[in-house]
């Protein structure tokens, strides 16, 4: 586990210094517009489904199409993005979304266009977004300084809830204008700008070593670095816990506006539109806020505000009093949301950082994706009334866990890369696939240091386990009580080799050094390969 960090505050600042690089300038942008012709794709999506029978369900379907990639290609696009150059990836990911969108507006202007169909297309479409969201994430710590990717990251949450003010509000009035099928016209142009943007300013970021790692291994230590890391387990159940309960206001917003509201499609657009200008007001004013209040505290204040306004929505039947409820609504789920991705991307060092940030999009989408589905069958079934009023009974009592299962400050981390262990000293180099390795340290430890040593010893283990280890283990000799050996397996040669040049961080380095203080002098250090027959 990391050393025990303690509840502390997000670091304030101003909200918009990112803009000033040039780069992240442009590569906002053009998020931006790329996000504004999703959101137009699924008002547009959504709005056909609106008379079609079952259309609580077929509405819900439309987001959790959209968003149920992220649970199967998400880690996989982790993996690429940290083994290969992102900025490819994304250059190619957004022709290739590009041409599935073109097909999309063909099917849509010919008006044929069943609701399974448009589902699908919809899915390819947020596989697209899947394969680009964890190289798009880890390329901001490669465009902006350490300590401006809190602002950078919530600038991202802005550019996500200004396209939910923006794209809801021009696809209405498209609608109105002009067949649905030049929202989606819309949405596909909006690839093709992106990937422009991507040609002419996308950084070529560095991957991870100098050969890519494999595909199967590398996906093996994504998932292994974040089953080792109590932080990150922590900020993802947070996340899990806001956002399963959260997409009931989102996924069924449309049903609100037309059957309580007698809203058409502009008047829902309207509803998105107070969402998002109330996300942007608190991007502004989180900077300010955050610094008074420690991370918890305001995650847990940002939970209650959103259920009492999801919950205030669907209660009352007029319109000023249901854009007054979004507004507060649309600044806690910014506030939520952009403090865990940004305490994410700050934490995770470069080596897997495209993969660890994967994970959050998988419990962010995918809890979207499973949420809208669940809030889809408890509407049809049991009311809108019902359905919101128990996803913000469920929002509080996870909230209330806070207190026993706290986040953490991680600010005091040193993630920069470390080189401190020395090189293997080996008579014969062994081929990088030879493996498993068994790597064993002897340490000599005074009998009154050994509580001590067991204790620090906890956090070496995990530290060894997130950067390769697979299976770990301390023995004492029971001859010579002073004599601990520790061991541990790692898959192959080259892994062990990716553990010394390349995973290790300073915050790596204090942990052993906490435990090498307390021995008498340095380990011996042994590394081991299964024996092999005589030929």
């Amino acid at each position: 586990m990391e050393p025990p960090p303690t509840v502390g505050r997000i670091a304030g600042g101003s909200a918009w210094s990112p803009l000033r690089i040039a780069t992240f300038r442009a590569l906002w942008l053009a998020q931006l517009g790329s996000m504004i012709g999703t959101w137009m794709q699924t008002v547009g999506a959504q709005w056909l489904l609106v008379d079609e029978p079952n259309a609580s369900t077929l509405v819900a379907l439309v987001q959790t199409a959209s968003l149920l990639p992220m649970l199967l290609l998400a880690l996989p696009a982790g993996v690429l993005a940290d083994s290969f150059d992102r900025r490819r990836l994304l250059i190619g990911t957004q022709l290739v979304t590009f041409a599935v969108g073109a097909v999309l507006t063909g099917l849509a202007l010919t008006g044929d266009m069943p609701p399974a169909l448009l589902l699908t297309f919809t899915f390819l479409l947020g596989a697209g977004a899947a394969i680009s969201m964890p190289p798009w994430q880890a390329l901001i710590p490669d465009v902006v300084p350490r300590h401006d990717v809190r602002a950078a990251a919530a600038l991202g949450a802005v550019s996500m809830n200004l396209a939910r003010a923006v794209g809801p509000a021009l696809a209405g009035f498209l609608i109105t204008q002009f067949p649905v099928g030049i929202v989606f016209a819309v949405n596909a142009a909006s690839y093709a700008v992106m990937a422009a943007v991507l040609i002419r300013w996308g950084p070529r970021s560095p991957v991870s070593g100098d050969v890519p790692e494999r595909f199967v291994p590398a996906l093996r230590a994504g998932a292994r670095y974040v089953r080792h890391s109590r932080i990150v387990r922590r900020l993802l159940l947070r996340s899990a816990l806001f956002v399963l309960p959260g997409t009931a206001l989102w996924a069924l917003l449309p049903l609100v506006a037309t059957r309580r509201l007698g809203l058409s499609s502009g008047g829902y657009g309207l509803l998105l539109a107070a969402l998002g200008i109330g996300a942007v007001t608190g991007a502004v004013v989180l900077p300010k806020v955050a610094g008074r209040l420690s991370t918890g505290v305001m995650v847990l204040l940002a939970s209650l505000i959103y259920a009492a306004a999801q919950t205030g929505v669907v209660l009352v039947e007029n319109l000023a009093v249901v854009i007054a409820l979004l507004l507060p609504a649309g600044a806690a789920w910014l506030a939520v949301l952009s403090t865990l991705g940004a305490a994410t991307q700050v934490f995770l060092p470069g080596w897997v950082r495209a993969r660890g940030l994967s994970m959050q999009q998988i419990v962010f989408m995918g809890g979207q994706a499973i949420g809208a589905l669940l809030w889809g069958l408890v509407a049809q079934y049991t009311g809108l009334v019902v359905a919101f009023v128990a996803a913000s009974l469920l929002m509080v009592m996870g909230a209330a866990t806070i207190r026993i299962l706290p986040l953490h400050d991680t600010t005091g981390l040193d993630r920069t890369p470390a080189l401190y262990w020395p090189e293997p000293q080996l008579v014969t180099e062994p081929e990088p696939d030879e493996g498993p390795v068994l790597i064993t340290l002897t340490f000599n430890v005074p009998a009154a240091n050994v509580a001590p040593f067991l204790e620090a010893m906890t956090h070496v283990r995990a530290s060894r386990q997130r950067t390769g280890a697979s299976r770990w283990c301390l023995y004492q000799d029971a001859a010579h009580p002073s004599r601990f050996i520790e061991t541990f397996h790692v898959p192959s040669w080259a892994e062990h080799l990716r553990q010394h040049r390349e995973r290790l961080t300073g915050a790596d380095q204090d942990i052993e050094e906490q435990a090498l203080k307390l021995t008498d002098g340095p380990p011996q250090v042994a590394h081991l390969f299964r024996a092999r027959e005589p030929e």
